[in-house]
C-alpha cells in the first residue's frame, strides 16, 4: 500500500495548471489586462525573473510560458547545478535560439554560475526566466538583471486557497474517489502559509491519513496529521523557510538559546551564509532600531565579514551576532512610524510640499516662493527652530512613537524639549 502511494505523483503535481486561465492568483500578471498574458500573446517573450515566496506560480507560469511560445524549454534548479550544466545547455540552444532556460532558486547561483548565463542571453542565444524568493536587486548580477524584467508575485490570498482546494476536490481523480468535505479549513491555510503546493499536498496527506469511509477535514485534524508528518509535506525543502521564521521569532523573544540552535540548523543544512546574514540585517532595523542603534551596525558588518569568510568560520562570526541580536533590548518603533507614514501617503496622496522646504536652485523659483520663509536651525538656540515641515493637510501628524527602553526614552525627552505637544507637553 505504502509503495502504490509513493509511486502516485504530489496532488500539486497532478493538478499544475498547463494554461494561464487555470493560474489561480497573480491577477496583476496573467489576468486579461496582465503584463505577462500580454507578452505571451506577442510572442516576444524577453528574459524575466520572477520574485515571490514559495508555491505561488514562478514554475508553472515559466511552463505555461514555454507551451504557449513552443521553444525548447530547459530546466536547471541552482542548489544543484554548476556552470558545466549551464554551459552544456547553451550548447544545445545554440541550433535553436530563443530556447528558453528556467532557473529555480537562481539568487543561490554564484557570480561566476551567473557570468556563465550573460553572454548567452545577450546575445539571444537563450530566453532567461529565474524564479527567487530573494530580493533580485541583492542576489542577481546586475548586468543580468538589466537585461531582464522581473515581476513579483504575491502570496495567495485566502479565497485563492479556498478556490484550489474546492477545483482539487473536483478535479483530481484520485480525491474523487473520496468523500471529502471541508467543515474547516483554518488550519489547512495556516500550516501552508500562502503557498499552493503545501496546501494541497496537506490537503492529500490528511484525506490519505483516513482508511475508508467519509474524510471530514476539521482544523484538529489537519493539525494532528501534519504534525506527525511534517517531514513528508514538507520534503521539497520548504522547512527552510519555517527554519528561517523560527530564528528570527526566536531572536525578537530574545532567546539566544533557540536563537543558537536554529542557527546550528542552517549550518548543519549549508544554509547561505548571506540569507542568513542578511536576514539578521533586516531585524537589527526592524526589532531592535533605536533601543541599540549598535545592532544594526554589528548585523551589517556580520553581513560583510561573512561574505569574505565563508564556511566553517562563518558560522562563528553568524553565532555572535545572533546572540548579540537576541539579548538585545527590543523596540519595532521606527518600523511602525515607517508603516504609518506609508499609509498616511496612500491615504492623502502626493501632498504639495511646502514652499518654504522647497529646493530652491534657480531665480525663477526663487521669485516663486521656493524657499521662502525656511528658517536655517543652526542659526537658533540648541540647533533649533519650531517650524512645520509637513505638508499643510498633515500639519501636526506623528508618525514616530518612542519605544519604552532606556535609550528611546531619552530621545523622547529630547523630542518632548523641542516639541512639546507632540511629545507629551
Amino acid at each position: 500500500m505504502s509503495m502504490l502511494f509513493n509511486s502516485k505523483p504530489p496532488l500539486a503535481e497532478r493538478l499544475r495548471p498547463v494554461r494561464l486561465d487555470d493560474l489561480v492568483g497573480q491577477e496583476h500578471l496573467v489576468g486579461e489586462k496582465g503584463v505577462i498574458r500580454k507578452t505571451i500573446q506577442s510572442g516576444n517573450i524577453p528574459s524575466m525573473i520572477f520574485w515571490g515566496p514559495p508555491g505561488v506560480g514562478k514554475t508553472t507560469i515559466a511552463n505555461i510560458i514555454a507551451n504557449e511560445a513552443k521553444k525548447p524549454f530547459y530546466i536547471l534548479s541552482a542548489i544543484s547545478a554548476g556552470v558545466k550544466d549551464i554551459r552544456e545547455i547553451i550548447d544545445k540552444a545554440k541550433s535553436s535560439p530563443r530556447s528558453i532556460l528556467f532557473i529555480d532558486e537562481i539568487h543561490r547561483f554564484n557570480k561566476s554560475q551567473q557570468d556563465a548565463l550573460l553572454g548567452a542571453v545577450e546575445k539571444g542565444i537563450i530566453t532567461l526566466i529565474g524564479a527567487t524568493t530573494e530580493n533580485p536587486s541583492f542576489e542577481v548580477n546586475s548586468a543580468l538583471l538589466s537585461r531582464s524584467q522581473v515581476y513579483t508575485l504575491n502570496a495567495l490570498a485566502e479565497k485563492d486557497l479556498l478556490k484550489l482546494v474546492n477545483h482539487a476536490l473536483v478535479k483530481d481523480e484520485e480525491l474523487k474517489k473520496r468523500e471529502v468535505e471541508v467543515k474547516e479549513h483554518q488550519a489547512l491555510f495556516q500550516l501552508s502559509g500562502g503557498d499552493a503546493r503545501k496546501v494541497l499536498n496537506l490537503l492529500e496527506l490528511v484525506v490519505d491519513s483516513v482508511e475508508g469511509g467519509k474524510v471530514v477535514i476539521t482544523d484538529e485534524l489537519v493539525t494532528s496529521v501534519a504534525q506527525k508528518k511534517i517531514a513528508i509535506y514538507d520534503k521539497s525543502g520548504e522547512q527552510h523557510y519555517d527554519i528561517i521564521s523560527a530564528f528570527i521569532k526566536s531572536i525578537r523573544g530574545s532567546d539566544p538559546n533557540a536563537a543558537i540552535y536554529y542557527l546550528a540548523r542552517m549550518v548543519e543544512g549549508g544554509e547561505d551564509v548571506k540569507f542568513i546574514a542578511r536576514r539578521m540585517v533586516i531585524l537589527a532595523s526592524e526589532d531592535i532600531g533605536n533601543a541599540n542603534p549598535t545592532a544594526l551596525v554589528m548585523a551589517n558588518n556580520t553581513f560583510q565579514a561573512v561574505d569574505v569568510i565563508g564556511y566553517p568560520e562563518a558560522r562563528i562570526i553568524l553565532a555572535q551576532c545572533a546572540v548579540y541580536l537576541a539579548s538585545s533590548p527590543k523596540s519595532n518603533a521606527s518600523y511602525v512610524a515607517i508603516e504609518n507614514a506609508l499609509a498616511k501617503v496612500r491615504e492623502t496622496g502626493d501632498l504639495p510640499v511646502p514652499l518654504s522646504v522647497r529646493n530652491a536652485p534657480t531665480k525663477l523659483m526663487k521669485n516663486m516662493g521656493y524657499g521662502k520663509g525656511y528658517q536655517y536651525a543652526h542659526d537658533y538656540e540648541g540647533g533649533f527652530v519650531n517650524m512645520e515641515f509637513l505638508p499643510e493637510k498633515i500639519s501636526g501628524e506623528k508618525f514616530y512613537e518612542p519605544g519604552n527602553n532606556p535609550r528611546e526614552e531619552e530621545l523622547r525627552k529630547y523630542l518632548r524639549s523641542l516639541w512639546k505637544e507632540k511629545y507629551g507637553y
